[in-house]
């Protein structure tokens, strides 16, 4: 599970040959979301305030999520993504 991000206790992470539609993992503690990078439909459950900031992070980064996914799909090196500050 390459990790791309973390901040706030919230681990950001791709999976290499995931299945489509392209998204993304966040996890904090023992909640784990999913989040559609092209809808940014979510599905899971995430505590309010960890949510704000995992969409906050997404709403910034969208390129770079799209990047990561094309590299995890030819199974290259992910590239890190700035945390939220």
């Amino acid at each position: 599970m390459p990790i791309i991000s973390k901040f706030l206790g919230i681990i950001i992470s791709m999976y290499w040959n995931d299945h489509s539609p392209p998204h993304f993992h966040a996890k904090y503690g023992e909640y784990e979301i999913t989040v559609n990078i092209h809808t940014g439909v979510i599905e899971g459950r995430f505590p309010k305030r960890a949510l704000r900031h995992v969409i906050e992070w997404y709403d910034f980064h969208k390129n770079e999520l799209t990047e990561n996914w094309e590299h995890c799909r030819k199974g290259e090196p992910l590239q890190p993504i700035e945390p939220l500050e």
